[in-house]
């Protein structure tokens, strides 16, 4: 089975940065997809960063420039770095895995990906 668990969490005042990790277990997939989402209360759930098997990412705009999604080399762990916090950027996020074409471009589409981690909260104070 595909295990996926975030940490990295927590509070954090406006301005300030925090790294965000995933911890992947059970994808055996030589070619795959890996990303970020998150999700407010109230709104939906939205794709903020993507990165594929031979390292090509995609990041949203929204976060475009303050936010970058990196793997180790052994691709066991995601990182999503996260710099210049807004309280625009509280919400719980997600990292998700699935298999992918050799070479896909890893936009995080909610229905491209069929395994999820549990979520960590990210709280942006003013």
């Amino acid at each position: 089975q595909v295990h996926l668990v975030e940490s990295g969490g927590g509070s954090v005042q406006a301005g300030g940065s925090l790294r965000l990790s995933c911890a992947v277990s059970g994808l055996t997939y030589s070619t795959y997809c890996m990303g970020w989402f998150r999700q407010a209360p109230g709104k939906e759930r939205e794709g903020v960063a993507g990165i594929g098997d031979y390292g090509s990412t995609y990041i949203a705009d929204s976060v475009k420039g303050r936010f970058t999604i990196s793997q180790d080399n052994s691709k066991n762990i995601l990182y999503l770095q996260m710099n210049s916090l807004t309280p625009e950027d509280t919400a719980m996020y997600y990292c998700a895995a699935d298999r992918r074409p050799a070479g896909a471009y890893c936009k995080p589409i909610f229905r491209l990906f069929r395994y999820w981690g549990q979520g960590t909260q990210v709280t942006v104070s003013s």
